[in-house]
Order: structure tokens, then C-alpha cells, then sequence
């Protein structure tokens, strides 16, 4: 099952790949959200082979998602994988700069499921996915105003 999302921000594509990479403000936001964040890797900076282990619980149960950084070339494009109890994601986060203050964001994530359960979730996951993608449309919007509102400070 795939996903998409598209959104253009009034800011250049340097500063948006910067901010969408400056993954210690979404361990924060996971950490306000009651999520158990870990950092497994030892790199400086983001990049191919960051990971993360995040620990939350979601409909009573407690859940393991782990997420490693596949591919980074700034400014254009981020690849993430992330699995959760036999649930593989693959995320991809494309920047394209349509003028020199101005940056569209393109998401992609495919879902495919390597256990029953996991196949049980994402069949609920595509009878769900029209109210998915109304989530994703808001979820990009809120994105956008974020980012842009966090540029205008930077200035």
C-alpha cells in the first residue's frame, strides 16, 4: 500500500532539507507524545545508517517501531525504513526546488507486510485509506506552516 503527500514551502531547499533532517526536534515531539526514543547508532550527524528504536503504546498495546535512515543526499532527497512487528515501511522524502525561496516536499511511503498479523493491519490500514489520506493532506499542511513559521524565526 503506498502513500503520497505533497506540499510547497515558501523557503529555500537548503534551509528546508536542514530542517527536515534536524531529527532532535521530532525525538522531542515523539518524547511530548509519551513515545520512548533511543538513539542505537554512534553517527554525528543524520545520515545513512542513523537509527532509532521508539517505544509507544497505540490501541493498549505497547509497540516497537524500529527506523533507520537508508539514503540522504542533501538537499534533494531523504529514504527511511521503518518496521513495526512485521510491518515494513519504506519512506522517501523528495525536496525539488521550484525557485530560489520557494520548495516542494514530496512524501512517498510503501507499506508491505512480512507476518498474518501484519497483513491483518495493513488489509484495515486500505479499507482506511480515504481517511488516510485526508490525515496525510493535514498532516503535510501542518507540516508546511511548522517549517515556515520556524524559518521566520531563523531570520
Amino acid at each position: 500500500m503506498e502513500l503520497t503527500g505533497r506540499e510547497d514551502v515558501d523557503i529555500p531547499i537548503a534551509q528546508a532539507f536542514d530542517m527536515l533532517t534536524d531529527v532532535e526536534v521530532y525525538e522531542r515531539s515523539a518524547l511530548r507524545r509519551g513515545a520512548e526514543v533511543t538513539r542505537v547508532d554512534s553517527l554525528a550527524r543524520p545520515g545513512v545508517g542513523a537509527k532509532w528504536e521508539v517505544g509507544f503504546q497505540f490501541r493498549g498495546k505497547a509497540r516497537e517501531l524500529n527506523l533507520e535512515m537508508t539514503g540522504f543526499d542533501a538537499p534533494n532527497e531523504i529514504e527511511m525504513k521503518a518496521i513495526l512487528q512485521g510491518l515494513e515501511t519504506d519512506i522517501k522524502i523528495e525536496l525539488v526546488a521550484l525557485s530560489r525561496t520557494r520548495t516542494r516536499i514530496q512524501f512517498w511511503s510503501g507499506m508491505r507486510a512480512n507476518s498474518l498479523s501484519a497483513r491483518l493491519l495493513l488489509q484495515s490500514l486500505k479499507l482506511a485509506r480515504s481517511s488516510l489520506n485526508k490525515r496525510m493532506v493535514k498532516r503535510m499542511a501542518t507540516m508546511r506552516d511548522d517549517l515556515e513559521d520556524r524559518y521566520s524565526r531563523m531570520a
